[in-house]
């Protein structure tokens, strides 16, 4: 996300604010002094449980972990962007350039997942991945919308053109949103983009359409009643983003519906878990 913007100008700083408080505690955004350093603490802190060396650490252990059921492709591309962050001249790489490091970061991850997209056999393993990473995709526009334009918080200011820019650029949004409004970045489209349409694949609304099918086809492989829970959850969120006229939030503003889906995200993988991961034994025993 701190990709959008990594100099010095008031800007920066404001991108980087709502950056950090939508991933992490306001308390711990607060701390850092300049979006560079910032940014060296989200990609390198160990201690930091939403760092980027944290999170692949744990992918890369998750995936050994469960090594038969991804493929070669899979597994490489991930073992490749551990050991790019990792590695000892990672930190000089960032020092000479931050933005082309993290970059090269992001354009990982998406091979990564078209490495998924493309080798896994799109069974039940594969839908528990897709789910996972649109429930998250979900909670985090949430999150940065939130923080950034609801107007029921008193931090939430008007944002200037450049900040506006970063967040759809922080969204990998901005050539999306260009082709459906031009040149046209005004607040209550970014809004209305990245909450209700249909077709761009971070939009919350086609996460959740993509939530609620996955929910679907997942209930089908347990045996118990109790794993049509995630099921209903998603299709209610789903249905909230489907049947919500966008002409409202004019009105009643964003921060509403943009907390309940961060709420609602949180409910599908508590269902999830206790669905298909903790269970009671019994349930799967015959009387």
């Amino acid at each position: 996300m701190l990709t959008a913007s990594l100099d010095y100008s008031d800007s920066a700083a404001e991108t980087a604010a709502i950056a950090l408080a939508a991933i992490v505690d306001p308390k711990v955004a607060a701390a850092r002094s300049t979006p560079y350093e910032a940014a060296m603490n989200l990609a390198f802190d160990r201690d930091s449980t939403v760092s980027v060396v944290t999170c692949l650490a744990l992918a890369r252990e998750n995936a050994r972990q469960m090594r038969d059921q991804i493929t070669t492709e899979m597994w490489e591309q991930l073992n490749a962007l551990y050991l790019d962050i990792t590695g000892p001249n990672s930190r000089l790489a960032f020092d000479e350039g931050s933005s082309s490091f993290l970059h090269r970061i992001v354009a990982g991850l998406h091979l990564f997942n078209g490495a998924a997209e493309a080798t896994m056999s799109h069974g039940e393993g594969w839908r528990f991945l897709s789910l996972g990473a649109y429930l998250e995709r979900a909670h985090l526009i949430a999150r940065l919308l939130d923080v950034a334009f609801d107007k029921s918080r008193p931090d939430a200011p008007d944002r200037d053109h450049l900040v506006q820019v970063s967040l759809l650029r922080m969204a990998c949004a901005l050539e999306p949103y260009l082709r459906v409004y031009t040149s046209d970045i005004r607040q209550a489209y970014i809004l209305e983009f990245l909450l209700f349409d249909k077709e761009f694949p971070r939009s919350i609304r086609f996460t959740t359409a993509r939530i609620e099918e996955h929910a679907k086809a997942l209930s089908r492989y347990a045996e118990f009643a109790a794993a049509a829970a995630p099921e209903r959850l998603a299709g209610r969120l789903s249905s909230l983003l489907e049947f919500t006229d966008p002409a409202e939030l004019a009105t009643i503003g964003a921060g509403e519906i943009l907390r309940t889906v961060t709420a609602e995200c949180g409910r599908i993988h508590a269902a999830i878990h206790d669905s298909f991961v903790a269970y009671p034994i019994e349930q799967r025993l015959h009387a």
